[in-house]
Protein backbone atom coordinates (compact mmCIF):
# COMPACT_ATOMS: atom_id res chain seq x y z
CA UNK A 1 0.00 0.00 0.00
CA UNK A 2 1.94 3.49 -0.93
CA UNK A 3 1.05 6.38 0.90
CA UNK A 4 1.89 10.17 -0.77
CA UNK A 5 3.60 12.63 1.36
CA UNK A 6 1.49 15.56 1.61
CA UNK A 7 1.98 18.58 -0.62
CA UNK A 8 2.72 21.14 2.44
CA UNK A 9 1.73 24.40 0.48
CA UNK A 10 2.51 28.02 0.92
CA UNK A 11 1.07 30.76 0.38
CA UNK A 12 2.78 33.06 -3.12
CA UNK A 13 5.23 35.08 -1.85
CA UNK A 14 3.76 38.33 -2.56
CA UNK A 15 5.58 42.10 -3.64
CA UNK A 16 5.98 43.97 -0.90
CA UNK A 17 4.21 47.01 -0.56
CA UNK A 18 5.35 49.40 -3.10
CA UNK A 19 6.26 52.69 -1.29
CA UNK A 20 6.59 55.46 -3.52
CA UNK A 21 7.87 57.96 -1.84
CA UNK A 22 10.62 55.57 -0.32
CA UNK A 23 11.24 54.97 -3.85
CA UNK A 24 12.15 57.89 -5.09
CA UNK A 25 14.70 58.65 -2.61
CA UNK A 26 16.47 55.63 -3.16
CA UNK A 27 16.64 56.31 -7.01
CA UNK A 28 19.56 57.83 -7.96
CA UNK A 29 19.26 61.64 -9.21
CA UNK A 30 18.62 61.66 -12.66
CA UNK A 31 22.32 62.63 -14.71
CA UNK A 32 21.30 66.08 -16.24
CA UNK A 33 21.19 66.61 -20.34
CA UNK A 34 24.60 67.18 -21.66
CA UNK A 35 24.92 70.60 -23.13
CA UNK A 36 24.38 71.05 -26.97
CA UNK A 37 27.88 70.94 -28.56
CA UNK A 38 28.80 74.20 -30.15
CA UNK A 39 30.12 74.66 -33.30
CA UNK A 40 33.32 74.31 -33.33
CA UNK A 41 36.63 72.06 -31.25
CA UNK A 42 39.97 72.31 -30.75
CA UNK A 43 41.62 69.17 -31.68
CA UNK A 44 45.21 69.32 -29.78
CA UNK A 45 46.38 65.96 -32.05
CA UNK A 46 50.08 66.28 -30.97
CA UNK A 47 51.71 66.67 -27.26
CA UNK A 48 55.19 67.42 -28.93
CA UNK A 49 56.15 71.05 -29.10
CA UNK A 50 59.30 73.02 -30.41
CA UNK A 51 58.97 75.31 -28.10
CA UNK A 52 58.69 75.31 -24.07
CA UNK A 53 56.89 78.20 -23.40
CA UNK A 54 56.09 78.53 -19.73
CA UNK A 55 52.51 79.56 -19.05
CA UNK A 56 51.42 76.78 -21.51
CA UNK A 57 47.67 74.98 -20.63
CA UNK A 58 48.25 72.29 -22.88
CA UNK A 59 51.81 70.55 -22.10
CA UNK A 60 49.33 67.13 -20.99
CA UNK A 61 52.20 66.80 -18.85
CA UNK A 62 49.43 64.35 -16.63
CA UNK A 63 48.93 62.07 -19.79
CA UNK A 64 51.06 58.86 -18.73
CA UNK A 65 53.31 56.91 -21.02
CA UNK A 66 50.33 54.11 -20.68
CA UNK A 67 47.66 56.44 -22.10
CA UNK A 68 49.41 57.59 -25.15
CA UNK A 69 53.08 56.10 -25.52
CA UNK A 70 54.06 58.37 -28.35
CA UNK A 71 52.11 61.68 -27.14
CA UNK A 72 49.41 61.34 -30.63
CA UNK A 73 47.42 58.64 -31.77
CA UNK A 74 48.31 56.80 -34.98
CA UNK A 75 47.73 58.26 -38.30
CA UNK A 76 44.68 56.17 -39.35
CA UNK A 77 42.45 56.76 -35.50
CA UNK A 78 43.31 60.59 -36.06
CA UNK A 79 41.66 60.30 -39.57
CA UNK A 80 38.95 58.38 -38.19
CA UNK A 81 38.62 60.84 -35.12
CA UNK A 82 38.20 63.99 -37.86
CA UNK A 83 35.81 62.43 -39.56
CA UNK A 84 33.66 61.83 -36.75
CA UNK A 85 34.28 65.43 -34.92
CA UNK A 86 33.89 67.19 -38.84
CA UNK A 87 30.83 65.04 -39.10
CA UNK A 88 29.38 67.15 -35.82
CA UNK A 89 31.38 70.22 -35.43
CA UNK A 90 31.57 72.89 -37.94
CA UNK A 91 34.78 74.30 -37.46
CA UNK A 92 37.99 72.01 -36.36
CA UNK A 93 40.77 74.16 -34.78
CA UNK A 94 43.91 71.38 -35.24
CA UNK A 95 46.32 72.68 -32.19
CA UNK A 96 49.13 71.20 -29.85
CA UNK A 97 52.07 70.74 -28.66
CA UNK A 98 52.97 72.29 -32.23
CA UNK A 99 50.46 70.40 -34.73
CA UNK A 100 52.96 70.86 -37.65
CA UNK A 101 55.37 68.66 -36.67
CA UNK A 102 52.52 66.04 -37.33
CA UNK A 103 53.47 64.46 -40.56
CA UNK A 104 49.84 63.55 -41.42
CA UNK A 105 48.40 67.14 -40.41
CA UNK A 106 47.48 67.80 -44.20
CA UNK A 107 45.50 64.64 -44.52
CA UNK A 108 43.76 65.52 -41.38
CA UNK A 109 42.53 69.16 -42.94
CA UNK A 110 41.91 67.23 -46.27
CA UNK A 111 39.57 64.67 -44.42
CA UNK A 112 38.39 67.73 -42.35
CA UNK A 113 37.45 69.79 -45.55
CA UNK A 114 35.86 66.77 -47.05
CA UNK A 115 33.13 66.97 -44.87
CA UNK A 116 32.59 69.89 -45.52
CA UNK A 117 34.20 71.48 -41.82
CA UNK A 118 35.84 75.00 -41.48
CA UNK A 119 40.05 74.41 -40.56
CA UNK A 120 41.90 76.02 -38.77
CA UNK A 121 45.34 75.64 -37.69
CA UNK A 122 47.42 77.38 -34.05
CA UNK A 123 50.81 77.21 -34.57
CA UNK A 124 54.32 78.99 -32.95
CA UNK A 125 55.02 79.44 -36.97
CA UNK A 126 58.40 77.85 -36.62
CA UNK A 127 57.69 75.61 -39.26
CA UNK A 128 55.79 77.59 -41.82
CA UNK A 129 58.19 78.31 -44.60
CA UNK A 130 56.84 79.43 -47.86
CA UNK A 131 57.13 76.15 -49.00
CA UNK A 132 54.85 74.80 -46.34
CA UNK A 133 52.30 77.38 -46.48
CA UNK A 134 52.00 76.68 -50.43
CA UNK A 135 50.93 73.35 -48.90
CA UNK A 136 48.45 74.52 -46.74
CA UNK A 137 46.55 76.60 -49.65
CA UNK A 138 43.21 75.31 -49.98
CA UNK A 139 43.00 72.91 -46.69
CA UNK A 140 43.42 75.40 -44.35
CA UNK A 141 40.84 78.61 -43.73
CA UNK A 142 42.25 80.09 -41.25
CA UNK A 143 45.69 80.27 -39.94
CA UNK A 144 45.96 81.54 -36.28
CA UNK A 145 49.87 82.63 -35.38
CA UNK A 146 50.27 82.40 -31.59
CA UNK A 147 52.69 85.77 -30.85
CA UNK A 148 53.36 86.93 -27.30
CA UNK A 149 55.16 90.31 -27.96
CA UNK A 150 56.76 92.13 -30.23
CA UNK A 151 60.26 91.74 -28.81
CA UNK A 152 62.52 88.74 -29.37
CA UNK A 153 63.80 89.38 -25.74
CA UNK A 154 60.10 88.77 -24.04
CA UNK A 155 59.38 85.63 -26.32
CA UNK A 156 62.89 84.53 -24.86
CA UNK A 157 62.45 84.89 -21.53
CA UNK A 158 59.06 83.11 -22.07
CA UNK A 159 60.64 80.21 -23.88
CA UNK A 160 58.95 81.01 -27.24
CA UNK A 161 61.62 80.20 -28.98
CA UNK A 162 63.07 77.02 -30.79
CA UNK A 163 66.21 76.25 -29.38
CA UNK A 164 66.74 79.40 -27.76
CA UNK A 165 65.65 81.32 -30.80
CA UNK A 166 62.91 83.48 -30.77
CA UNK A 167 61.53 84.19 -34.34
CA UNK A 168 61.29 87.95 -35.13
CA UNK A 169 58.58 90.23 -35.31
CA UNK A 170 59.53 90.72 -39.31
CA UNK A 171 58.91 86.62 -39.56
CA UNK A 172 55.97 87.03 -38.28
CA UNK A 173 54.84 89.55 -40.59
CA UNK A 174 56.08 87.69 -43.60
CA UNK A 175 53.75 84.73 -42.79
CA UNK A 176 50.80 86.57 -42.45
CA UNK A 177 51.99 88.54 -45.91
CA UNK A 178 52.47 84.97 -47.73
CA UNK A 179 48.89 83.45 -45.93
CA UNK A 180 46.87 85.76 -47.30
CA UNK A 181 48.14 85.75 -50.22
CA UNK A 182 47.31 82.61 -50.48
CA UNK A 183 43.78 82.75 -49.58
CA UNK A 184 44.07 81.98 -45.38
CA UNK A 185 42.56 83.88 -43.20
CA UNK A 186 44.80 85.67 -40.03
CA UNK A 187 44.26 85.18 -36.56
CA UNK A 188 46.73 85.68 -33.65
CA UNK A 189 46.55 84.67 -30.45
CA UNK A 190 48.57 86.70 -27.98
CA UNK A 191 48.95 85.36 -24.07
CA UNK A 192 49.11 88.23 -21.43
CA UNK A 193 51.86 87.65 -18.76
CA UNK A 194 53.87 89.68 -15.97
CA UNK A 195 56.24 89.72 -18.62
CA UNK A 196 54.09 91.81 -21.65
CA UNK A 197 51.35 93.66 -19.43
CA UNK A 198 53.02 96.59 -20.01
CA UNK A 199 53.63 96.05 -23.98
CA UNK A 200 52.06 98.53 -26.39
CA UNK A 201 51.61 95.78 -29.89
CA UNK A 202 49.57 98.09 -31.86
CA UNK A 203 52.12 98.85 -34.67
CA UNK A 204 52.62 94.99 -34.96
CA UNK A 205 49.37 93.95 -34.99
CA UNK A 206 48.91 97.08 -37.60
CA UNK A 207 51.99 95.32 -39.74
CA UNK A 208 49.88 91.41 -39.07
CA UNK A 209 46.77 92.76 -40.19
CA UNK A 210 44.77 89.61 -38.79
CA UNK A 211 40.95 89.71 -38.85
CA UNK A 212 40.57 88.56 -34.84
CA UNK A 213 43.15 89.14 -32.20
CA UNK A 214 42.30 86.72 -28.92
CA UNK A 215 43.92 88.10 -25.83
CA UNK A 216 43.84 85.94 -23.41
CA UNK A 217 45.01 85.63 -19.53
CA UNK A 218 47.51 83.96 -18.59
CA UNK A 219 45.75 80.66 -17.22
CA UNK A 220 47.13 78.51 -14.26
CA UNK A 221 46.20 74.81 -14.61
CA UNK A 222 47.60 71.95 -12.73
CA UNK A 223 49.02 69.67 -14.18
CA UNK A 224 49.94 71.52 -16.49
CA UNK A 225 51.94 74.50 -16.14
CA UNK A 226 51.41 74.57 -12.40
CA UNK A 227 54.83 75.43 -10.56
CA UNK A 228 56.07 77.51 -13.78
CA UNK A 229 53.41 79.77 -14.52
CA UNK A 230 52.91 81.33 -11.05
CA UNK A 231 55.65 84.91 -11.40
CA UNK A 232 54.17 85.57 -15.29
CA UNK A 233 50.19 85.64 -13.69
CA UNK A 234 49.01 89.30 -14.21
CA UNK A 235 46.67 90.62 -12.22
CA UNK A 236 42.85 91.35 -13.32
CA UNK A 237 44.15 94.82 -13.70
CA UNK A 238 46.67 94.82 -15.36
CA UNK A 239 44.77 92.32 -18.32
CA UNK A 240 41.91 94.18 -18.69
CA UNK A 241 44.25 97.47 -19.23
CA UNK A 242 46.75 95.64 -21.89
CA UNK A 243 43.17 95.19 -23.59
CA UNK A 244 41.80 98.62 -23.67
CA UNK A 245 45.61 99.91 -24.58
CA UNK A 246 45.01 98.42 -27.45
CA UNK A 247 41.27 98.12 -28.08
CA UNK A 248 40.76 101.46 -29.89
CA UNK A 249 43.36 101.76 -32.36
CA UNK A 250 42.96 98.18 -33.83
CA UNK A 251 38.87 98.59 -34.09
CA UNK A 252 39.89 101.44 -35.99
CA UNK A 253 41.61 99.13 -38.62
CA UNK A 254 39.14 96.64 -38.37
CA UNK A 255 40.76 93.90 -36.17
CA UNK A 256 38.30 92.13 -34.05
CA UNK A 257 39.91 92.25 -30.41
CA UNK A 258 38.49 89.48 -28.47
CA UNK A 259 39.71 89.16 -24.46
CA UNK A 260 39.33 86.32 -22.48
CA UNK A 261 40.43 86.25 -18.46
CA UNK A 262 40.23 83.61 -16.87
CA UNK A 263 36.18 83.07 -16.29
CA UNK A 264 35.57 83.31 -20.32
CA UNK A 265 38.26 80.99 -21.06
CA UNK A 266 37.40 78.17 -17.88
CA UNK A 267 34.93 75.68 -19.66
CA UNK A 268 33.98 77.77 -22.61
CA UNK A 269 35.61 75.12 -25.43
CA UNK A 270 35.13 71.89 -26.01
CA UNK A 271 38.53 70.30 -26.54
CA UNK A 272 40.14 66.82 -27.41
CA UNK A 273 43.18 65.92 -26.43
CA UNK A 274 45.54 64.04 -28.38
CA UNK A 275 44.87 60.58 -27.25
CA UNK A 276 41.18 61.51 -28.65
CA UNK A 277 39.24 62.47 -25.59
CA UNK A 278 37.37 65.10 -24.77
CA UNK A 279 38.76 67.43 -21.56
CA UNK A 280 37.92 70.22 -19.48
CA UNK A 281 39.44 72.47 -17.17
CA UNK A 282 36.22 73.99 -14.68
CA UNK A 283 38.06 72.49 -11.76
CA UNK A 284 41.55 73.85 -12.54
CA UNK A 285 42.63 71.09 -13.97
CA UNK A 286 41.92 68.86 -16.66
CA UNK A 287 39.33 66.11 -16.82
CA UNK A 288 39.50 63.80 -19.47
CA UNK A 289 36.35 61.48 -20.99
CA UNK A 290 36.44 57.91 -22.13
CA UNK A 291 38.17 57.99 -25.79
CA UNK A 292 35.52 59.09 -28.20
CA UNK A 293 36.42 56.71 -30.97
CA UNK A 294 35.82 53.60 -28.55
CA UNK A 295 32.81 55.09 -26.39
CA UNK A 296 31.21 57.51 -28.76
CA UNK A 297 31.00 61.28 -29.49
CA UNK A 298 27.67 61.73 -27.26
CA UNK A 299 28.63 59.89 -24.70
CA UNK A 300 32.43 60.82 -24.64
CA UNK A 301 30.94 64.60 -24.04
CA UNK A 302 28.32 63.93 -21.50
CA UNK A 303 31.48 62.75 -19.32
CA UNK A 304 33.13 66.82 -19.49
CA UNK A 305 31.70 70.06 -18.60
CA UNK A 306 30.87 72.88 -20.99
CA UNK A 307 29.30 76.30 -20.20
CA UNK A 308 27.54 77.50 -23.12
CA UNK A 309 26.79 81.14 -21.41
CA UNK A 310 30.44 81.25 -21.49
CA UNK A 311 31.09 80.16 -24.97
CA UNK A 312 28.23 82.84 -26.25
CA UNK A 313 29.77 85.29 -23.75
CA UNK A 314 33.45 85.32 -25.29
CA UNK A 315 32.21 85.62 -28.91
CA UNK A 316 32.88 81.99 -29.95
CA UNK A 317 29.62 81.78 -31.95
CA UNK A 318 31.08 84.27 -34.42
CA UNK A 319 30.75 83.52 -38.44
CA UNK A 320 33.93 82.14 -39.39
CA UNK A 321 32.66 80.90 -42.56
CA UNK A 322 32.82 82.31 -45.96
Amino acid sequence: MSTTTPRITTPVDEAPHSDPTRDQELAPPPRPPSPPLPRSVNYHLWKPCNMRCTFCFATFDDMTHAVLPRGHLPREASLALVALLASRFEKITFAGGEPTLCPWLLDLMDEAKRRGATTMLVTNGSRLTPDYLHRLQGRLDWLTLSIDSASTETHRLLKRAVSGRPIEARQYVAMAVAARALGMRLKVNTVVTTLNAGEDMAVMLSELRPERWKILQALPVEGQNSGRIEPLLCSPAAFAAFVERHRAPLAAQGIVVVPEDHEAITGSYAMVDPAGRFFDDITGTHRYSAPILDTGLDAAWSQVGFLPDRFAARGGDYEFRG
